[in-house]
Protein backbone atom coordinates (compact mmCIF):
# COMPACT_ATOMS: atom_id res chain seq x y z
CA UNK A 1 0.00 0.00 0.00
CA UNK A 2 1.51 3.53 -1.08
CA UNK A 3 1.18 6.52 0.91
CA UNK A 4 -0.17 9.66 -1.37
CA UNK A 5 1.54 12.26 -0.68
CA UNK A 6 0.08 15.61 -0.17
CA UNK A 7 1.27 18.81 -1.17
CA UNK A 8 3.56 21.17 1.31
CA UNK A 9 1.43 23.62 3.42
CA UNK A 10 1.72 26.93 2.17
CA UNK A 11 1.37 28.90 5.59
CA UNK A 12 5.14 29.86 4.82
CA UNK A 13 4.32 31.41 1.68
CA UNK A 14 1.31 32.74 2.42
CA UNK A 15 2.74 35.00 5.92
CA UNK A 16 5.54 35.75 3.31
CA UNK A 17 3.12 37.73 0.85
CA UNK A 18 1.14 39.37 3.73
CA UNK A 19 4.14 40.27 5.59
CA UNK A 20 5.55 42.26 1.63
CA UNK A 21 2.27 43.35 1.03
CA UNK A 22 1.69 44.95 4.62
CA UNK A 23 5.78 46.25 3.84
CA UNK A 24 5.07 47.79 0.71
CA UNK A 25 1.99 49.30 1.42
CA UNK A 26 3.14 51.37 4.91
CA UNK A 27 6.83 51.78 3.37
CA UNK A 28 7.53 55.16 2.13
CA UNK A 29 7.84 55.56 -1.98
CA UNK A 30 11.33 56.15 -3.09
CA UNK A 31 11.80 57.89 -6.54
CA UNK A 32 14.91 59.18 -8.25
CA UNK A 33 15.71 61.69 -10.57
CA UNK A 34 18.55 61.35 -13.21
CA UNK A 35 20.02 64.80 -14.31
CA UNK A 36 22.15 64.06 -17.38
CA UNK A 37 24.15 67.25 -19.21
CA UNK A 38 27.72 68.50 -19.63
CA UNK A 39 29.45 70.56 -17.42
CA UNK A 40 29.07 73.97 -16.20
CA UNK A 41 25.16 73.74 -17.24
CA UNK A 42 23.55 74.37 -14.36
CA UNK A 43 22.96 70.72 -13.17
CA UNK A 44 24.40 71.50 -9.55
CA UNK A 45 21.73 74.19 -9.26
CA UNK A 46 19.13 72.10 -10.24
CA UNK A 47 20.01 69.36 -8.19
CA UNK A 48 19.72 71.34 -5.13
CA UNK A 49 16.28 73.35 -6.25
CA UNK A 50 14.53 69.43 -6.33
CA UNK A 51 15.87 68.50 -3.44
CA UNK A 52 15.30 72.18 -1.70
CA UNK A 53 19.07 72.64 -0.18
CA UNK A 54 21.36 75.43 -0.03
CA UNK A 55 23.80 75.44 -2.98
CA UNK A 56 27.20 74.95 -1.25
CA UNK A 57 29.27 77.47 -3.71
CA UNK A 58 32.39 75.79 -1.78
CA UNK A 59 32.37 72.30 -2.66
CA UNK A 60 33.44 71.39 -6.05
CA UNK A 61 30.84 68.78 -7.34
CA UNK A 62 32.24 68.91 -10.75
CA UNK A 63 34.95 66.42 -9.21
CA UNK A 64 32.72 63.40 -8.68
CA UNK A 65 32.01 61.42 -12.13
CA UNK A 66 28.94 60.67 -10.73
CA UNK A 67 26.90 62.69 -7.84
CA UNK A 68 23.93 61.56 -5.50
CA UNK A 69 21.61 63.35 -2.57
CA UNK A 70 18.76 62.79 -1.53
CA UNK A 71 15.87 64.35 0.37
CA UNK A 72 12.29 63.37 1.97
CA UNK A 73 9.26 65.13 0.27
CA UNK A 74 7.05 66.40 3.09
CA UNK A 75 3.50 67.98 3.09
CA UNK A 76 2.47 71.39 2.98
CA UNK A 77 2.40 71.63 6.57
CA UNK A 78 5.56 69.67 6.89
CA UNK A 79 4.40 66.93 9.27
CA UNK A 80 4.39 64.21 7.31
CA UNK A 81 6.81 62.62 4.70
CA UNK A 82 5.05 61.89 1.46
CA UNK A 83 8.40 60.22 -0.56
CA UNK A 84 12.05 60.17 -0.86
CA UNK A 85 13.73 61.81 -3.82
CA UNK A 86 16.75 60.98 -4.63
CA UNK A 87 19.36 62.99 -6.96
CA UNK A 88 21.86 61.27 -9.21
CA UNK A 89 24.01 63.83 -11.51
CA UNK A 90 26.69 62.69 -14.03
CA UNK A 91 29.17 64.73 -14.48
CA UNK A 92 29.63 64.89 -18.56
CA UNK A 93 28.56 62.36 -21.68
CA UNK A 94 31.72 61.09 -21.26
CA UNK A 95 31.53 57.24 -21.52
CA UNK A 96 33.97 56.95 -18.05
CA UNK A 97 31.29 58.78 -16.62
CA UNK A 98 28.13 57.47 -18.24
CA UNK A 99 28.82 53.66 -17.84
CA UNK A 100 28.98 53.97 -13.88
CA UNK A 101 25.29 54.73 -14.63
CA UNK A 102 23.83 51.18 -14.95
CA UNK A 103 25.86 49.91 -11.56
CA UNK A 104 24.07 52.69 -9.46
CA UNK A 105 20.42 52.61 -11.32
CA UNK A 106 20.27 49.04 -13.05
CA UNK A 107 17.35 49.51 -15.74
CA UNK A 108 16.09 46.02 -13.91
CA UNK A 109 14.95 47.58 -10.86
CA UNK A 110 15.02 51.51 -11.62
CA UNK A 111 12.96 52.07 -14.40
CA UNK A 112 9.52 52.56 -13.37
CA UNK A 113 11.00 55.05 -10.70
CA UNK A 114 13.30 57.02 -12.84
CA UNK A 115 12.76 60.14 -14.27
CA UNK A 116 15.55 61.41 -16.70
CA UNK A 117 16.33 65.23 -16.86
CA UNK A 118 18.66 66.30 -19.81
CA UNK A 119 20.14 69.40 -19.27
CA UNK A 120 20.88 72.32 -22.05
CA UNK A 121 22.63 75.71 -21.71
CA UNK A 122 21.23 78.68 -23.58
CA UNK A 123 24.76 80.47 -23.81
CA UNK A 124 25.24 77.27 -26.13
CA UNK A 125 22.22 76.81 -28.18
CA UNK A 126 23.71 75.12 -31.26
CA UNK A 127 24.63 72.29 -29.03
CA UNK A 128 21.17 71.85 -28.30
CA UNK A 129 20.07 68.80 -31.01
CA UNK A 130 24.06 67.33 -30.67
CA UNK A 131 23.03 66.54 -26.67
CA UNK A 132 19.86 65.83 -27.44
CA UNK A 133 20.60 62.79 -29.64
CA UNK A 134 23.32 61.46 -27.45
CA UNK A 135 21.47 61.99 -24.30
CA UNK A 136 17.99 60.42 -26.05
CA UNK A 137 19.59 57.47 -27.66
CA UNK A 138 21.50 56.69 -24.17
CA UNK A 139 18.44 56.70 -22.64
CA UNK A 140 16.97 53.87 -24.78
CA UNK A 141 20.29 52.16 -25.08
CA UNK A 142 20.01 51.97 -20.46
CA UNK A 143 16.41 51.10 -21.08
CA UNK A 144 16.89 47.97 -22.79
CA UNK A 145 19.45 46.41 -20.98
CA UNK A 146 20.14 42.89 -21.08
CA UNK A 147 16.60 42.31 -22.43
CA UNK A 148 15.76 40.09 -20.00
CA UNK A 149 12.17 38.99 -19.75
CA UNK A 150 11.49 40.90 -16.66
CA UNK A 151 12.50 44.09 -18.02
CA UNK A 152 10.76 43.91 -21.05
CA UNK A 153 7.81 43.28 -18.97
CA UNK A 154 8.68 46.68 -16.49
CA UNK A 155 9.25 48.20 -20.27
CA UNK A 156 5.69 47.77 -21.47
CA UNK A 157 4.27 49.10 -17.71
CA UNK A 158 6.42 51.94 -18.37
CA UNK A 159 5.00 52.84 -21.70
CA UNK A 160 1.54 51.78 -20.70
CA UNK A 161 1.74 53.87 -17.40
CA UNK A 162 3.08 57.45 -19.56
CA UNK A 163 0.70 56.63 -22.98
CA UNK A 164 -1.92 56.90 -19.80
CA UNK A 165 -0.91 60.34 -18.59
CA UNK A 166 -0.50 61.83 -22.05
CA UNK A 167 -4.14 60.88 -23.31
CA UNK A 168 -5.81 61.82 -19.82
CA UNK A 169 -4.14 65.02 -19.56
CA UNK A 170 -6.06 68.06 -17.98
CA UNK A 171 -5.39 71.38 -17.45
CA UNK A 172 -3.86 72.92 -14.29
CA UNK A 173 -6.23 73.89 -12.12
CA UNK A 174 -6.45 73.93 -8.12
CA UNK A 175 -10.15 73.02 -8.39
CA UNK A 176 -10.30 69.24 -7.35
CA UNK A 177 -12.38 67.44 -10.57
CA UNK A 178 -15.87 65.86 -9.88
CA UNK A 179 -15.46 61.97 -9.87
CA UNK A 180 -18.46 61.21 -12.36
CA UNK A 181 -18.97 58.33 -14.58
CA UNK A 182 -17.77 60.30 -17.48
CA UNK A 183 -13.95 60.97 -16.03
CA UNK A 184 -13.76 57.32 -15.08
CA UNK A 185 -14.91 56.12 -18.01
CA UNK A 186 -13.73 58.56 -20.39
CA UNK A 187 -12.67 56.94 -23.21
CA UNK A 188 -8.74 58.00 -24.13
CA UNK A 189 -8.75 59.93 -27.01
CA UNK A 190 -6.36 59.27 -29.85
CA UNK A 191 -2.73 60.81 -29.91
CA UNK A 192 -1.79 63.42 -32.04
CA UNK A 193 0.38 63.22 -34.81
CA UNK A 194 4.13 63.39 -33.80
CA UNK A 195 3.17 62.65 -30.24
CA UNK A 196 5.03 59.98 -28.17
CA UNK A 197 6.17 57.88 -31.41
CA UNK A 198 8.76 57.33 -29.75
CA UNK A 199 10.20 56.57 -26.22
CA UNK A 200 9.00 52.49 -26.12
CA UNK A 201 10.46 51.68 -22.61
CA UNK A 202 8.08 54.85 -21.22
CA UNK A 203 10.71 56.98 -19.41
CA UNK A 204 9.65 60.42 -18.25
CA UNK A 205 12.26 62.99 -19.55
CA UNK A 206 11.92 66.59 -18.87
CA UNK A 207 13.98 68.72 -20.90
CA UNK A 208 15.37 71.59 -18.99
CA UNK A 209 16.85 74.69 -20.61
CA UNK A 210 18.93 76.76 -17.76
CA UNK A 211 19.82 80.18 -18.07
CA UNK A 212 17.23 81.68 -20.44
CA UNK A 213 17.38 84.77 -18.74
CA UNK A 214 20.41 85.59 -21.03
CA UNK A 215 18.71 84.47 -24.57
CA UNK A 216 18.53 88.32 -25.23
CA UNK A 217 21.14 89.78 -23.13
CA UNK A 218 23.53 91.86 -25.33
CA UNK A 219 26.69 92.03 -23.16
CA UNK A 220 29.45 89.55 -23.43
CA UNK A 221 29.08 86.41 -21.42
CA UNK A 222 31.90 85.20 -19.80
CA UNK A 223 34.11 83.66 -22.20
CA UNK A 224 34.61 85.86 -24.80
CA UNK A 225 33.78 84.34 -28.51
CA UNK A 226 32.08 81.41 -26.63
CA UNK A 227 29.14 82.98 -25.02
CA UNK A 228 26.43 83.47 -27.01
CA UNK A 229 26.45 87.57 -26.29
CA UNK A 230 28.10 87.78 -29.64
CA UNK A 231 25.74 85.47 -31.49
CA UNK A 232 23.61 88.07 -30.26
CA UNK A 233 25.46 90.96 -31.52
CA UNK A 234 26.20 89.54 -34.80
CA UNK A 235 22.46 88.35 -36.03
CA UNK A 236 20.74 91.56 -34.99
CA UNK A 237 17.05 91.84 -35.23
CA UNK A 238 16.43 88.22 -36.84
CA UNK A 239 17.62 86.95 -33.42
CA UNK A 240 14.42 86.97 -31.77
CA UNK A 241 12.60 84.75 -34.83
CA UNK A 242 15.85 82.43 -34.38
CA UNK A 243 15.13 81.47 -30.50
CA UNK A 244 11.53 81.35 -31.18
CA UNK A 245 12.25 78.29 -34.08
CA UNK A 246 15.06 77.04 -31.56
CA UNK A 247 11.60 76.42 -29.21
CA UNK A 248 9.55 75.18 -31.87
CA UNK A 249 12.22 72.31 -32.54
CA UNK A 250 13.28 71.42 -29.30
CA UNK A 251 8.82 71.16 -28.86
CA UNK A 252 8.81 68.84 -31.62
CA UNK A 253 10.95 66.35 -30.27
CA UNK A 254 9.49 66.83 -26.75
CA UNK A 255 6.36 65.69 -28.37
CA UNK A 256 8.01 62.73 -29.93
CA UNK A 257 9.29 61.38 -27.01
CA UNK A 258 6.13 62.26 -24.69
CA UNK A 259 8.90 64.77 -22.92
CA UNK A 260 8.09 68.03 -20.73
CA UNK A 261 9.86 71.19 -21.82
CA UNK A 262 10.91 74.16 -19.06
CA UNK A 263 13.24 76.93 -19.47
CA UNK A 264 14.88 77.98 -15.87
CA UNK A 265 16.70 81.27 -14.49
CA UNK A 266 17.89 82.41 -11.42
CA UNK A 267 14.47 83.37 -10.69
CA UNK A 268 13.15 80.86 -8.00
CA UNK A 269 9.93 80.81 -9.40
CA UNK A 270 10.81 78.87 -12.60
CA UNK A 271 13.01 75.59 -10.48
CA UNK A 272 9.89 75.63 -7.66
CA UNK A 273 7.54 75.27 -10.79
CA UNK A 274 10.37 72.35 -12.09
CA UNK A 275 10.06 70.50 -8.92
CA UNK A 276 6.75 70.80 -8.74
CA UNK A 277 6.30 68.96 -12.00
CA UNK A 278 8.90 66.99 -11.66
CA UNK A 279 7.10 65.03 -8.68
CA UNK A 280 3.99 65.23 -10.31
CA UNK A 281 5.54 63.05 -13.15
CA UNK A 282 7.24 61.03 -11.52
CA UNK A 283 4.13 59.72 -9.31
CA UNK A 284 2.16 59.63 -12.45
CA UNK A 285 -0.48 56.72 -11.44
CA UNK A 286 -0.67 53.59 -14.02
CA UNK A 287 -3.82 52.90 -15.81
CA UNK A 288 -6.49 51.71 -13.34
CA UNK A 289 -6.99 47.49 -14.21
CA UNK A 290 -10.87 46.34 -13.88
CA UNK A 291 -11.86 43.88 -11.30
CA UNK A 292 -12.18 40.63 -12.02
CA UNK A 293 -16.23 39.83 -12.16
CA UNK A 294 -16.98 43.15 -11.90
CA UNK A 295 -19.23 45.32 -14.08
CA UNK A 296 -18.51 48.70 -12.99
CA UNK A 297 -15.77 50.82 -14.04
CA UNK A 298 -12.24 51.26 -12.30
CA UNK A 299 -12.07 54.60 -10.54
CA UNK A 300 -9.02 56.46 -11.41
CA UNK A 301 -5.92 56.26 -9.12
CA UNK A 302 -5.25 60.08 -8.10
CA UNK A 303 -1.45 61.73 -8.43
CA UNK A 304 0.16 61.82 -4.90
CA UNK A 305 1.43 65.21 -5.79
CA UNK A 306 -0.77 67.73 -7.87
CA UNK A 307 0.52 70.06 -10.70
CA UNK A 308 -1.36 73.65 -11.08
CA UNK A 309 1.13 76.14 -12.63
CA UNK A 310 -0.40 77.20 -15.52
CA UNK A 311 1.09 76.19 -19.45
CA UNK A 312 3.47 79.14 -20.61
CA UNK A 313 4.42 78.76 -24.26
CA UNK A 314 4.74 82.79 -24.71
CA UNK A 315 7.28 84.39 -22.22
CA UNK A 316 11.11 82.92 -23.72
CA UNK A 317 12.92 83.22 -20.10
CA UNK A 318 10.14 80.57 -18.24
CA UNK A 319 8.37 78.50 -20.37
CA UNK A 320 6.36 75.61 -19.16
CA UNK A 321 5.23 72.57 -21.57
CA UNK A 322 4.32 69.38 -19.64
CA UNK A 323 3.65 66.10 -20.91
CA UNK A 324 0.49 65.30 -23.17
CA UNK A 325 -0.52 69.18 -23.69
CA UNK A 326 1.54 70.01 -27.05
CA UNK A 327 0.36 69.49 -30.56
CA UNK A 328 2.22 70.36 -34.08
CA UNK A 329 -1.05 72.52 -34.83
CA UNK A 330 0.41 74.48 -31.09
CA UNK A 331 3.74 74.45 -32.31
CA UNK A 332 3.24 76.49 -35.42
CA UNK A 333 1.30 79.45 -33.58
CA UNK A 334 4.27 80.22 -32.82
CA UNK A 335 5.62 80.86 -36.54
CA UNK A 336 3.70 79.81 -39.27
CA UNK A 337 6.29 78.99 -41.71
CA UNK A 338 7.79 76.40 -38.99
CA UNK A 339 7.05 72.63 -40.45
CA UNK A 340 7.08 69.88 -37.82
CA UNK A 341 6.90 67.55 -40.28
CA UNK A 342 9.76 68.57 -42.13
CA UNK A 343 11.45 68.46 -38.71
CA UNK A 344 10.16 65.13 -37.25
CA UNK A 345 11.84 63.52 -40.57
CA UNK A 346 15.05 64.72 -40.17
CA UNK A 347 14.97 63.63 -36.48
CA UNK A 348 14.45 59.91 -37.81
CA UNK A 349 17.17 60.28 -40.28
CA UNK A 350 19.49 61.25 -37.82
CA UNK A 351 18.76 58.75 -35.20
CA UNK A 352 18.94 55.78 -37.64
CA UNK A 353 22.34 56.62 -38.46
CA UNK A 354 23.15 56.94 -34.84
CA UNK A 355 24.74 54.10 -33.12
CA UNK A 356 25.72 54.54 -29.51
CA UNK A 357 26.89 51.04 -28.96
CA UNK A 358 29.34 51.49 -31.44
CA UNK A 359 30.10 54.52 -30.40
CA UNK A 360 30.39 52.73 -27.03
CA UNK A 361 32.63 50.47 -28.38
CA UNK A 362 35.12 52.43 -30.11
CA UNK A 363 35.06 55.38 -27.14
CA UNK A 364 37.03 58.31 -27.77
CA UNK A 365 40.78 58.00 -28.57
CA UNK A 366 41.64 61.42 -26.66
CA UNK A 367 40.09 60.86 -23.45
CA UNK A 368 40.70 64.51 -22.43
CA UNK A 369 38.55 66.03 -24.63
CA UNK A 370 34.57 66.43 -24.30
CA UNK A 371 33.66 66.07 -27.50
CA UNK A 372 30.63 64.11 -28.21
CA UNK A 373 31.22 61.51 -30.62
CA UNK A 374 28.41 61.66 -33.15
CA UNK A 375 29.34 60.96 -36.88
CA UNK A 376 29.05 64.05 -39.34
CA UNK A 377 25.51 65.75 -40.13
CA UNK A 378 23.74 64.12 -42.35
CA UNK A 379 22.59 66.15 -45.26
CA UNK A 380 18.67 67.05 -44.28
CA UNK A 381 19.17 65.85 -41.27
CA UNK A 382 18.34 67.59 -37.72
CA UNK A 383 21.66 68.66 -36.84
CA UNK A 384 22.67 70.23 -40.34
CA UNK A 385 19.23 72.25 -40.51
CA UNK A 386 19.82 73.32 -36.83
CA UNK A 387 22.87 74.57 -37.30
CA UNK A 388 21.45 76.59 -40.50
CA UNK A 389 18.56 78.12 -38.70
CA UNK A 390 21.41 79.20 -35.52
CA UNK A 391 23.94 80.13 -38.11
CA UNK A 392 26.59 79.09 -36.19
CA UNK A 393 29.47 76.79 -37.28
CA UNK A 394 31.33 76.15 -34.46
CA UNK A 395 29.88 73.06 -32.81
CA UNK A 396 30.70 71.92 -29.21
CA UNK A 397 34.00 73.38 -28.35
CA UNK A 398 36.46 71.16 -27.07
CA UNK A 399 36.79 71.13 -22.88
CA UNK A 400 40.17 69.80 -21.15
CA UNK A 401 39.32 67.92 -18.62
CA UNK A 402 41.87 68.04 -15.44
CA UNK A 403 45.12 66.48 -16.26
CA UNK A 404 45.81 62.48 -14.66
CA UNK A 405 48.54 62.74 -11.70
CA UNK A 406 50.51 60.19 -12.66
CA UNK A 407 53.66 59.84 -10.00
CA UNK A 408 56.99 59.10 -10.91
CA UNK A 409 58.51 55.79 -9.75
CA UNK A 410 60.16 55.95 -6.35
CA UNK A 411 63.63 54.58 -7.86
CA UNK A 412 63.18 56.70 -11.20
CA UNK A 413 63.21 60.03 -9.66
CA UNK A 414 66.59 58.37 -7.27
CA UNK A 415 67.95 57.61 -10.37
CA UNK A 416 67.48 61.09 -12.28
CA UNK A 417 69.38 62.81 -9.16
CA UNK A 418 72.13 60.69 -8.36
CA UNK A 419 74.61 61.81 -10.29
CA UNK A 420 73.79 65.41 -8.90
CA UNK A 421 73.89 63.52 -5.51
CA UNK A 422 77.06 62.23 -6.11
CA UNK A 423 79.01 65.04 -7.48
CA UNK A 424 78.33 67.41 -4.84
CA UNK A 425 79.37 65.74 -1.19
CA UNK A 426 77.38 68.85 0.47
CA UNK A 427 73.71 67.72 -0.98
CA UNK A 428 74.42 64.51 0.71
CA UNK A 429 71.00 64.04 3.01
CA UNK A 430 73.56 61.49 6.00
CA UNK A 431 75.71 65.31 6.33
CA UNK A 432 72.75 66.39 8.04
CA UNK A 433 73.17 63.90 11.54
CA UNK A 434 76.94 64.61 11.30
CA UNK A 435 78.96 66.27 14.03
CA UNK A 436 81.15 69.15 12.46
CA UNK A 437 84.74 69.21 13.35
CA UNK A 438 86.15 70.98 16.02
CA UNK A 439 90.01 72.40 16.19
CA UNK A 440 91.97 71.42 19.70
CA UNK A 441 95.37 72.25 19.88
CA UNK A 442 95.80 73.06 16.41
CA UNK A 443 94.34 69.76 15.54
CA UNK A 444 90.95 68.94 13.94
CA UNK A 445 89.34 66.24 15.84
CA UNK A 446 86.28 65.20 14.39
CA UNK A 447 83.26 62.93 16.20
CA UNK A 448 83.37 60.19 13.28
CA UNK A 449 87.00 59.39 13.28
CA UNK A 450 85.56 57.89 16.87
CA UNK A 451 87.43 59.25 19.25
CA UNK A 452 86.31 61.29 22.44
CA UNK A 453 87.02 64.85 21.14
CA UNK A 454 83.78 65.71 19.16
CA UNK A 455 82.29 68.51 20.88
CA UNK A 456 79.67 69.57 18.11
CA UNK A 457 76.22 69.72 18.63
CA UNK A 458 74.80 66.38 18.08
CA UNK A 459 71.40 66.40 17.15
CA UNK A 460 70.88 62.75 15.56
CA UNK A 461 73.40 59.53 15.98
CA UNK A 462 75.65 58.00 18.67
CA UNK A 463 76.27 60.87 21.70
CA UNK A 464 79.66 62.77 21.56
CA UNK A 465 82.68 62.33 24.09
CA UNK A 466 81.11 65.18 26.18
CA UNK A 467 78.18 64.22 27.00
CA UNK A 468 77.61 61.79 29.86
CA UNK A 469 78.18 58.14 30.00
CA UNK A 470 77.96 55.18 31.75
CA UNK A 471 80.81 54.12 33.56
CA UNK A 472 82.60 50.62 32.84
CA UNK A 473 82.84 48.46 35.72
CA UNK A 474 86.94 48.31 35.12
CA UNK A 475 87.27 52.06 35.50
CA UNK A 476 85.22 52.02 38.80
CA UNK A 477 87.36 49.63 40.02
CA UNK A 478 89.97 51.51 39.15
CA UNK A 479 88.48 54.47 40.86
CA UNK A 480 88.35 52.89 44.32
CA UNK A 481 91.72 51.21 44.22
CA UNK A 482 92.97 54.97 44.26
CA UNK A 483 94.83 55.02 40.64
CA UNK A 484 91.72 56.70 38.44
CA UNK A 485 92.74 60.11 39.16
CA UNK A 486 96.76 59.35 38.51
CA UNK A 487 95.50 56.75 35.17
CA UNK A 488 93.67 59.04 33.94
CA UNK A 489 95.74 62.28 33.75
CA UNK A 490 98.37 59.78 32.51
CA UNK A 491 96.13 59.48 29.30
CA UNK A 492 96.31 62.58 26.77
CA UNK A 493 92.56 61.83 25.68
CA UNK A 494 91.94 62.48 29.57
CA UNK A 495 94.03 65.69 29.70
CA UNK A 496 92.42 67.48 26.74
CA UNK A 497 88.95 66.65 27.93
CA UNK A 498 89.74 68.08 31.24
CA UNK A 499 90.93 71.21 29.97
CA UNK A 500 88.02 71.92 27.40
CA UNK A 501 85.98 71.37 30.83
CA UNK A 502 87.98 73.42 33.02
CA UNK A 503 89.07 70.74 34.99
CA UNK A 504 92.68 70.84 36.54
CA UNK A 505 93.75 67.53 36.54
CA UNK A 506 94.27 66.06 40.36
CA UNK A 507 98.02 65.80 41.10
CA UNK A 508 100.00 66.01 44.57
CA UNK A 509 98.92 67.46 47.50
CA UNK A 510 95.78 69.63 45.39
CA UNK A 511 94.41 66.23 44.71
CA UNK A 512 91.53 65.06 47.56
CA UNK A 513 92.55 61.99 49.29
CA UNK A 514 90.32 59.18 48.75
CA UNK A 515 89.73 56.25 50.69
CA UNK A 516 90.35 52.84 48.96
CA UNK A 517 87.63 50.40 49.68
CA UNK A 518 86.86 46.89 47.71
CA UNK A 519 83.41 46.41 46.98
CA UNK A 520 81.65 43.85 49.31
CA UNK A 521 81.39 41.33 46.46
CA UNK A 522 85.24 41.06 45.91
CA UNK A 523 85.64 40.46 49.23
CA UNK A 524 87.17 36.89 50.25
CA UNK A 525 85.04 34.75 52.46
Amino acid sequence: MTATSRPASPTQDLWSSILDSVSRTRSTPSKQILILGEPRTGKSALASALLQKPLDLDRPRDDFALGFDWADVRDDADEDTLARLSVYTVQSSNPVHTALIPHVLPPKSSLGNTLAMIVLDWTKPWTFVEQLEFWISWIETWAQGDGNRELEVAREEGKERLLYHIQHYTEPTDEPLPITTSTMTSSALPLPQGSFTNNTAGVPIIVVCTKADLIDDNSDIAGGTSGMGGMVKSKGGEWEERTDGIMQVLRTICLKYGAALFYSTQVPATVSALRKYSLHFLFAPPPPQPSIGSTDAPAPVRNLFKFTDPVNALDRDRIVIPAGWDSWGKIKILRDEFEPSRWNDAWDRDMEAFSLPKIAATAWSDSTTMELPLAPPLPNGARSNFASLVGSDRGITKQSLPAIIRPTPEQAFLQQHYEALAKDPARDPRATFRQPAVAVDGAAISSSAGGAGGVGVGVVGPMGGNTFGLPTVERALVEMEGGGDKERSDRPQDRDRDRLGGRQPATGASAPRRVSRKPSFLTSR
